[in-house]
C-alpha cells in the first residue's frame, strides 16, 4: 500500500517537514513518487521511518543514522563498523548519564539542605555547609537579615 506524506504524518505523528528533512537527508533511498510527482510511502518507508526514530532516541545524528542505513544495505560487511558505531554511542550515553547522576546529587543535596532549613525555620543552621565554595556568600551578598 503507499501513502501520501499527510498520511505517514498522521499515522505517526512526525510532521510533514521532518519526513521532507529525512528525505532531502538520503535516509528513506527507496521513495517513489507517485505520477504528480508527490512522494508516495510504501509500508517498507514506514518501517524505515520507525527504525529511524528508534535511532534518534539512541542520540545518533542524522549523518551517523544515514551512515548505519548505508552500512545495512552493504550487508554482513559492515556488521563490525555498526557494532562500533553503537559502541561508541554507548559510551557517550554513559558518560551523559554519569554527568546528569552527578547534577542530580547536586540538586538532591540542595533539597535536604533547605529541606532542614525549613524544618528549622532558618537558613542559618544550614550555612555554612553548603559543599560549592563561596556559594553562600556569593548568594546572601546583600541579603539584609531578617529582624
Amino acid at each position: 500500500m503507499e501513502y501520501t506524506i499527510q498520511q505517514v504524518s498522521k499515522m505517526t505523528g512526525i510532521p510533514s517537514s521532518t519526513l521532507l528533512f529525512y528525505d532531502k537527508a538520503g535516509l528513506l533511498p527507496f521513495l517513489s513518487r507517485g505520477a504528480s510527482g508527490y512522494r508516495m510511502f510504501s509500508d517498507l518507508d514506514l518501517g524505515s521511518i520507525q527504525i529511524i526514530q528508534c535511532l534518534k532516541k539512541t542520540g545518533l545524528s542524522i549523518d551517523q543514522i544515514r551512515l548505519f542505513t548505508e552500512w545495512v544495505r552493504e550487508g554482513d560487511a559492515t556488521l563490525e563498523k555498526r557494532r562500533e558505531l553503537f559502541r561508541q554511542q554507548k559510551k557517550e550515553i554513559e558518560n551523559r548519564i554519569k554527568a546528569l547522576e552527578e547534577t542530580l546529587d547536586v540538586v538532591n543535596y540542595k533539597c535536604a539542605y533547605y529541606d532542614e532549613a525549613i524544618a528549622a525555620g532558618t537558613e542559618k543552621v544550614v550555612f555554612g555547609r553548603d559543599p560549592l565554595p563561596h556559594s553562600e556568600e556569593f548568594i546572601h551578598a546583600g541579603v539584609k537579615e531578617e529582624a
